[in-house]
């Protein structure tokens, strides 16, 4: 994944212009869609498969991630309020310690040397006062981050600030057509290549996860939007920096209907709707639903989640906020 060779990315005609007449809406990208194409991998993680043809329609894509600078003014316009900063129900989390029912929110804290890669609470802790506006938990401030991505956001909270601005959340299809650029089957948003050409093109772990971090300590954790590449629809972080939140509920392919293996067959512009289908009975925290995140975040590794690719896909909680997830929002334009 290494391989410092020729980059194999193909370029994309009319990759993320506007179409004929129609003005282009404030810092977001057309998509254009109409056809179908290959989503989901069978070369990773089980959840990702089938492979399956879908089927979208067109539709504009905010070009980054939403940032800390545009949710503070979501947040000064209505009041809102998160759900990492409200009062906790007992009743929703009977096996949770009494001493963390407060408002709060899962912060990353790197450990001293190699854990069991299977016990996240390693180095994910709920953190009391974290939130949005104290990202590394109470003490902490949004100084020097309005270009960052805004993280600590439960689904609730992506859904509010996206009808605040007569938009919505991606469904899982749209998304990961987006985050492909136009290039059929490749792995990264940019191609083949992890490091084409010896260059990074991703906001990503680079050491051994949790706890070899080898870049610089000024870039640790987030970075601004638009620091790497964008794809070829013009689209930046769709690999890294922030995981990001779509309006899909988490469920295995099978249960999301019916896998097309030819483009007059798939289905157009899916969805998966039913919380039920998401929910994992019998498990601590199982009666809560799930959606799908995508693209991977800054905590992602090769040795652990090799997630930064347009076909990962993972279940969150619907009421869990962390410091490596965010959102972006799409707007979509009726035919004619």
């Amino acid at each position: 994944m290494g391989d410092t060779s020729t980059p194999s990315v193909r370029p994309v005609p009319d990759g993320g212009r506007t179409p004929a007449g129609v003005p282009r809406p404030k810092n977001m990208r057309w998509v254009p869609g109409g056809g179908t194409f290959l989503m989901g991998s069978a070369d990773f993680y089980p959840e990702e498969s089938p492979v399956r043809t879908v089927a979208v329609d067109g539709f504009w894509l905010d070009e980054h991630p939403v940032t800390v600078a545009e949710f503070r003014r979501f947040v000064r316009e209505t009041g809102y309020v998160t759900v990492a900063e409200r009062p906790l129900d007992p009743a929703q989390y009977p096996d949770a310690d009494r001493a963390l029912l407060v408002p709060g929110s899962l912060v990353f804290y790197p450990t001293r040397g190699p854990v069991d890669l299977r016990d996240v609470s390693r180095w994910w802790r709920y953190t009391p006062g974290a939130s949005w506006r104290h990202p590394r938990g109470p003490g902490s401030t949004l100084h020097g981050l309005d270009r960052h991505p805004v993280t600590h956001v439960a689904a609730a909270d992506a859904d509010a600030y996206a009808a605040w601005a007569g938009k919505e959340l991606p469904t899982e299809a749209e998304w990961e057509f987006a985050a492909r650029g136009g290039l059929e089957g490749a792995v990264f948003t940019w191609g083949d290549e992890m490091v084409p050409a010896g260059r990074v093109m991703a906001n990503t772990w680079q050491g051994e996860f949790p706890w070899q971090d080898l870049k610089p300590p000024h870039k640790r954790g987030t970075s601004p939007v638009a620091s790497f590449p964008p794809n070829g629809y013009g689209l930046y972080d769709m690999a890294g920096n922030v995981w990001e939140w779509t309006s899909d509920y988490f469920a295995v392919p099978s249960k999301q209907g019916p896998a097309a293996p030819h483009g007059c067959c798939a289905p157009p512009n899916p969805r998966v709707g039913c919380a039920d289908d998401s929910t994992v009975p019998g498990e601590p925290g199982g009666h809560i639903p799930r959606r799908v995140i995508k693209g991977g975040s800054h905590l992602c590794a090769p040795n652990y989640c090799l997630r930064y690719r347009p076909a990962a896909r993972q279940g969150e909680a619907v009421d869990t906020s962390t410091a490596h997830l965010g959102f972006r929002c799409v707007l979509r334009v009726p035919p004619g």
